[in-house]
């Protein structure tokens, strides 16, 4: 009977146990994620906390967004206009150019033979123009008369153009060259050309002239077949636009240039002055207005800054271009272009991401029309 007992005793201890880590291990494991959700709310606090002063200094502004600095004309994106090797590249970066000054040129060795051909053809056409017999009137002769002045005109204007490249090139090497005064060649050789297809313009609408002999025919096509050799071979060379500052260079001699405006081969800016491209959301519309005072900060110049006004609004929404990455998504929000000049000459450099910072302004409404 001692041992049963015994026995007894034992299990109702076992028992006892068990039930006494039933009971507290689970208490214990449940108490720990209590624990740390209060820890976590805890922690959500002094961040939302700490989000209020930053909410509180934002509610001063009127509205912010991203924005892009770029030349005050926007970037002047260059291309070929069409496939061919790149013979020579005379520009780098930084430097100064004007508005026709050769940046690049490419293979033209076939374009020169084509040019040749044709100023040769139209030469012997005009010769048996000259020789033929005709009993033309007054209007005839005036149409003739104009006609030659055209074809002389865009010849000269050809030549000058040669002259004004020979020029520039030989400045850039080094050498004396007046670039000045063969650019100014150049413009005058255009303003004659301008002048004389007006004149044309006036012979052709002639009352009472009479048609065209088979000799003049003849000219008028080879005519236009230098024309089209000269415009093909102007193609050729890479030209400034406008005037600016040289900002990025991506062609070199050898390469093959292909016409696409995601590749330029020279880039141009304007940096006598910057300004900035923002993006508003479609909420925040109705707080703009031209003229409207900015505040633009950058990472670069951490506790700077740079004032600015809203120049232009866009009159239409569209997708974001300055944060947008990959294919268009449905859920993609459109957004309100806008132009911030920046005033004086900040140390911004063209292509920086900043921050724009809007007045708010009593005046302010729905996009003015610019």
């Amino acid at each position: 009977m001692p041992r049963g007992d015994s026995s007894l005793n034992m299990l109702i201890v076992a028992a006892i146990l068990a039930l006494g880590v039933g009971y507290y291990v689970p208490q214990t494991f449940s108490a720990k994620p209590a624990i740390e959700s209060v820890k976590s709310s805890g922690d959500g606090a002094k961040s939302d906390s700490s989000a209020k002063p930053k909410a509180a200094a934002k509610s001063g502004w009127a509205t912010s967004a991203a924005g892009r600095v770029e030349p005050i004309g926007g970037e002047v994106r260059i291309g070929a206009q069409l496939p061919g090797r790149v013979a020579e590249v005379l520009v780098a970066l930084n430097d100064k150019v004007a508005a026709g000054d050769l940046l690049a040129r490419l293979d033209d060795e076939e374009l020169i033979g084509r040019v040749n051909a044709a100023l040769a053809e139209a030469t012997v056409r005009k010769r048996e123009r000259d020789s033929a017999e005709s009993s033309a009137g007054k209007l005839a002769q005036d149409r003739r008369s104009t006609e030659d002045a055209v074809a002389n005109a865009e010849r000269q204007l050809v030549q000058n153009r040669d002259e004004f490249d020979r020029a520039y090139k030989a400045r850039r090497n080094g050498q004396e060259a007046d670039v000045e005064k063969a650019r100014d060649a150049v413009s005058k050789s255009k303003e004659r050309l301008e002048q004389a297809r007006a004149n044309l313009r006036k012979a052709l609408a002639a009352d009472g002239l009479p048609a065209p002999t088979r000799p003049e025919v003849a000219l008028t096509a080879a005519r236009a077949d230098l024309a089209a050799a000269d415009a093909a071979l102007e193609r050729t060379r890479v030209r400034a636009a406008s005037a600016g500052t040289i900002l990025q260079v991506n062609a070199k001699a050898g390469e093959t240039a292909t016409p696409s405006p995601e590749n330029p081969l020279i880039v141009i800016g304007d940096l006598s002055g910057l300004r900035v491209r923002a993006e508003i959301e479609e909420r925040d519309i109705g707080k703009l207005r031209t003229g409207q005072a900015a505040i633009v900060r950058s990472d670069a110049f951490p506790g700077k800054d740079f004032e600015g006004k809203i120049a232009t609004l866009g009159q239409a929404l569209g997708p974001s271009r300055l944060g947008q990455r990959g294919p268009r998504k449905p859920t993609d929000v459109d957004v309100l272009e806008v132009i911030i000049d920046l005033a004086g000459q900040p140390p911004l450099l063209a292509g920086m991401r900043v921050d724009v910072f809007l007045k708010p302004d009593t005046t302010a409404s729905a996009p003015q029309a610019n």
